[in-house]
């Protein structure tokens, strides 16, 4: 491996030697091997202040990459760092020993095979001998258990789910740096850009939990309908009750049952042309 002068590592990297042994101060760089009294660096270092150069350039102050880098050094992952994983609560991870487990797996079902494919999908991670799984899985679990769902069918649909939550975060997060990162880079010299991307990536998160279950929800409201309808639990759409010929108005609204249109572009446009002052229709 390469070993590098305090002065020769400067030459490379562009810096005086004294903002490297500031770096060194402030946490944002490891400390070199040392030789009597001679310190050498090396390639880990040439990165890590190629890292803290392309960092600031983008307005991240030397706390914050120190913090950073040292999150990433124990180990915590980036959502943690930037505040949108980790915390606790309904996402913490906790231990679980086998009379939860036997909460949790209808009687049984109880299988090492069974575990160990929940490990392998990310539902439940092994540390130190023991099985751990976040909070909400667990509540979750414990509700599958008690309506007695199998296993298989829980990992399965968990599986299916992952999926299609992947796609989505990949879609909020390809949003995030086509349109809300450049906005950092442009105000790179303003603010500590850690803070800022804190708060940008919270909300976005947010916003995206607040999407994904409200679009969950009419899904399930969708669902629902057609299950009814497969089943046979509805009257037919041409039932009407004997109380509906009575002139009462609340009675018609209750009953009606037109179809949501899905107007053309020009009826969309008299819409947005006509505003809010116009009369509802039919008043």
């Amino acid at each position: 491996m390469e070993q590098l002068t305090v002065d020769e590592l400067a030459v490379r990297v562009g810096l005086p030697g004294s903002t490297i042994r500031m770096y060194q101060t402030k946490g944002v760089l490891h400390p070199p091997r040392r030789q009597g009294r001679v310190a050498y660096y090396d390639a880990s270092h040439l990165e890590r202040l190629t890292l803290v150069q392309r960092l600031q350039s983008r307005g991240f102050s030397l706390p914050a990459i120190a913090e950073l880098v040292k999150a990433r050094e124990k180990g915590e992952s980036v959502a943690a760092v930037l505040g949108v994983g980790e915390a606790e609560g309904p996402d913490d991870w906790v231990r679980i020993k086998v009379r939860d487990i036997s909460r949790l797996v209808p009687l049984g079902d109880i299988r090492p095979r069974v575990l160990r494919r929940a490990v392998q999908l990310g539902l439940v991670r092994w540390r130190h001998g023991w099985p751990h799984v976040r909070r909400w899985a667990l509540e979750a679990g414990n509700r599958l258990a008690a309506l007695t769902v199998p296993s298989e069918d829980v990992l399965d649909k968990f599986a299916n789910l992952r999926t299609a939550t992947d796609g989505i975060a990949a879609d909020f997060v390809e949003v995030f740096e086509r349109r809300l990162w450049p906005q950092l880079a442009d105000n790179a010299d303003q603010e500590d850009q850690l803070d800022r991307m804190r708060a940008l990536l919270v909300e976005l998160t947010y916003t995206a939990e607040t999407v994904v279950i409200g679009t969950l929800r009419e899904s399930i409201r969708e669902a629902a309908e057609q299950f009814a309808r497969r089943h046979q639990l509805l009257p037919s759409d041409d039932f009407q009750p004997a109380w509906v010929e009575e002139p009462v108005p609340i009675a018609e609204r209750l009953i009606e049952t037109d179809e949501d249109e899905v107007p053309d572009e020009p009826t969309i446009r008299r819409f947005l042309d006509r505003g809010d002052d116009h009369d509802e229709p039919g008043r």
